[in-house]
């Protein structure tokens, strides 16, 4: 199985560490030419200068805006008018008791994991419809199916782009364009290190706190290990292909069998 994504441009929001970092290789290793987006012009930079050393050749373009903004959101769209798959990886998580939750962290996670992804895809939508081709995919999580009493307001984020994604893949619907959620399970990248550590002991090492987590509090685990971020990009790489053509509407979990149901 061959995927081919040259003369492709992809955009991935969130994209200088984790999930969104490995979701940029993926894509670079295919041949697409890859916006890495973030807030920070360092840290963007310096994530540009790492995907362009790791996959040789590689056409990256630093975009450093803050998309959770309308007016950074706009800025993406001035500097890169056109985009071929587009995927809405930016979020923010953080263990918080349910009623602690004030209501202008409920509106913040709102406008970071659910609004600056619907902005993104009413800008580039319309042309990926008119040219006849374009990818549109939402990294979720099992937390939108499995809300986390720990951090319900993420879940709720999580949530509704599971609807967002099957509201958008209708108005696609017969034009060439597919729009997928993409359901990922718990990750290991450095800022769910720092949510582990948060709910296990901070003393222990990092091999049996990551045991111990998954035990006491991801214990529906069928993988029974976190889930590494590259894994998460293989099912992107894919549902971003050709091959993907038929796959539209959908939530794809890659969550090691976490959430115990046939369907989400």
């Amino acid at each position: 199985m061959r995927i081919d994504l040259n003369g492709k441009t992809a955009l991935v929001t969130g994209s200088t560490q984790g999930i969104g970092a490995a979701i940029a290789t993926g894509l670079a290793r295919a041949g697409a030419r890859v916006a890495v987006n973030g807030r920070s012009p360092a840290t963007v930079q310096e994530a540009a200068e790492k995907l362009r050393a790791e996959v040789d050749g590689a056409e990256v373009v630093p975009l450093a805006a803050d998309v959770a903004t309308e007016e950074g959101a706009a800025s993406v769209v001035e500097r890169l008018p056109e985009v071929d798959v587009l995927v809405n990886n930016l979020g923010i998580f953080e263990s918080r008791p349910a009623l602690e939750i004030g209501d202008e962290e409920w509106r913040r996670y709102f406008e970071v994991n659910v609004l600056a992804a619907v902005r993104l895809t009413r800008a580039y939508l319309p042309g990926m419809m008119e040219r006849g081709w374009g990818r549109v995919q939402y990294i979720a999580s099992d937390s939108a199916v499995v809300i986390p009493a720990e951090m319900i307001h993420y879940g709720m984020s999580k949530t509704a782009l599971l609807a967002v994604s099957r509201g958008f893949a209708k108005r696609a619907a017969g034009t060439g364009v597919t729009v997928n959620c993409v359901i990922a399970g718990p990750t290991h990248t450095g800022g769910v290190e720092d949510f582990v550590y948060q709910l296990v002991d901070r003393d222990l090492p990092w091999d049996r706190a990551q045991r111990e987590f998954m035990r006491l509090h991801r214990p529906q685990s069928l993988l029974q290990r976190l889930i590494e971020p590259e894994e998460i990009a293989n099912m992107v790489v894919y549902l971003a292909s050709p091959l993907a053509s038929a796959t539209t509407g959908g939530a794809l979990r890659v969550d090691g069998g976490y959430v115990d149901a046939l369907l989400p």
